[in-house]
């Protein structure tokens, strides 16, 4: 090489490294400008005492408080601390949602002498595979309804409406639950075509704010009614009375996540929140009430139920002895009884933290009232939060539930971290945002398949646990086949304490601590 391509060579990197040095520089006074910028708004403001004590350094108090969040997930808490889910319960649905091996090694980490663990009581004489059975077919609304519904699914899609999830993950559940043989409910949301993409069971949800069977007052549409009723796939309805995280409120989309689609499926404005009443103005009483389910059902000839969380409990029995009086016919076809603890994605924490009763207690509560009433056959009893681990639903089965229904499991299997930005459009993973960049990672192809695996997996877990217990199939699992630990550390059948028991004493949870 001569001199001059080495001069050359010289003179182009001493050029380069003048021109890194410039931009380094100019970059050092833009920071030095911003902290400066910081550091005057920060002395100068007062909402702020942090801030204005600390200028500068008190913002980083903020940014790791939201950091916070996700590295506690990932380093600090424990297999089964968390909440709303912890590790173990979450793992064991991705495992099972990506059809993995489930099985683990050396020993439960779950303790088994705190109040409220639930121990199954297992058969000497197991139930061998070969008789083993599929869980048995239940019919709603039979000798009650034109079209009753028949099904032998025992796992099904909660209510997750469109909008509060987005288009990707609502075609991936329409899917994946076709290919699983189970219904996916719409949420208050209305009936949006993503959810009839798959072609599976339809259970549309009418919620106060009657999205998708309102008319232009927002009354509720007969002739809406009619036209959902005709359509194949749509089942059931279910008129909503409240829900999980937040009984006593109705729904809340912030304006944010009502796009022009959501708009027209909901019919309401665009980027406007979307805010349901707290109750239905229709009625006010539980007259009111078995009068309006008996105008729907004889509406749309299908079966209909109400769903609510359970906190008084005196107009059950009040609904029941009305019933008597009324007719059979006016009885629900269904009730779907949702956890205090059930998911949501936006709710006021006084009542996510405080309202309403959770599901160990409701469960047994609404169950027994029935039988009480001779009104079990008639009303089949559905019932839903936080039950996404094969022990809480074969758990719920044996306290007399005719199906368990989850939400916050499936978001799970589409791919949901935990993350907690269900109401800010922000999820990462694709699931409850309506921003195309964030959604792009949400393929609807491997999700169905997540959704129908985890589905699969769950029935056949449950099946494990019910042949253990020496039964064929699910539903034959009652509660002699259940113990609890009580406040003493002593196991007590649940067939003895589930009629007179605190809250805490029967609970559907695998995580060891009430």
């Amino acid at each position: 090489m001569d001199l001059e391509a080495v001069a050359a060579i010289h003179n182009f990197a001493v050029n380069v490294l003048q021109i890194f040095a410039l931009l380094f520089a100019f970059a050092l006074v833009l920071l030095v400008l911003y902290v400066l910028y910081m550091y005057l708004s920060d002395i100068s403001q007062t909402k702020h005492a942090i801030r204005r004590n600390f200028p500068v350094l008190g913002r980083f108090r903020y940014t790791f408080e939201h950091l916070g969040e996700f590295f506690r997930q990932y380093f600090y808490a424990l297999d089964r601390e968390e909440l709303p889910f912890n590790r173990a319960q979450r793992s064991w649905v991705y495992r099972a949602a990506k059809n993995v091996d489930s099985t683990v090694a050396f020993g439960s980490t779950r303790p088994l002498n705190q109040p409220g663990d639930v121990i199954f009581l297992n058969h000497p004489f197991p139930t061998l595979e070969k008789d083993a059975v599929p869980p048995e077919e239940v019919t709603v609304g039979e000798g009650y309804v034109r079209e009753p519904y028949s099904t032998s699914s025992i796992f099904n899609i909660s209510g997750m409406s469109f909008g509060a999830l987005s288009v990707p993950a609502v075609t991936a559940l329409s899917k994946g639950a076709a290919k699983a043989g189970i219904w996916l409910n719409t949420g208050e949301g209305g009936l949006s075509p993503y959810h009839l993409v798959g072609g599976c069971d339809i259970v549309f949800q009418i919620g106060t704010a009657k999205y998708g069977v309102r008319d232009a007052e927002g009354n509720l549409s007969d002739d809406k009614l009619r036209a959902l009723a005709q359509r194949p796939q749509v089942k059931m309805f279910e008129l909503k009375l409240s829900q999980g995280a937040k009984p006593g409120k109705g729904g809340i989309l912030p304006g944010v996540k009502v796009t022009e689609e959501i708009a027209r499926v909901r019919g309401i404005p665009v980027g406007q929140p979307s805010i349901s009443p707290n109750g239905h103005p229709e009625f006010s009483s539980v007259d009111g009430l078995l009068d309006m389910l008996h105008h729907i059902r004889e509406v749309t000839g299908k079966p209909t139920g109400f769903k609510a969380v359970v906190g008084a409990s005196g107009w059950l029995r009040e609904m029941c002895e009305s019933i008597q009086l009324r007719g059979r016919e006016y009885a629900p076809d269904f009730i779907t009884i949702d956890s205090a603890d059930g998911g949501s994605g936006a709710a006021p924490q006084s009542l996510m933290d405080y309202m309403g009763l959770p599901i160990n207690r409701s469960l047994p509560l609404v169950v027994d009232l029935l039988a009480e009433y001779g009104l079990r056959d008639r009303v089949k009893v559905i019932c839903s939060g936080k039950l996404l681990t094969p022990s809480m639903v074969a758990w719920a089965l044996a306290m007399g539930a005719d199906f368990v229904n989850c939400a916050r499991g499936f978001m799970f299997a589409l791919g949901c971290i935990q993350a907690m930005q269900c109401n800010k459009n922000t999820c990462p993973t694709g699931v409850t945002t309506h921003n195309p960049d964030l959604q792009r990672g949400l393929d609807p192809v491997d999700k169905a398949e997540r959704v129908y695996n985890y589905a699969r997996n769950m029935t056949r877990e449950v099946g494990i646990i019910a042949h253990s217990c020496g039964v064929a199939e699910p539903r034959q699992l009652r509660r002699h086949h259940v113990e609890i630990i009580d406040e003493r550390g002593m196991a007590v059948p649940l067939s003895s304490a589930a009629s007179n028991v605190k809250p805490q004493s029967v609970i559907a949870s695998d995580k060891g601590v009430t």
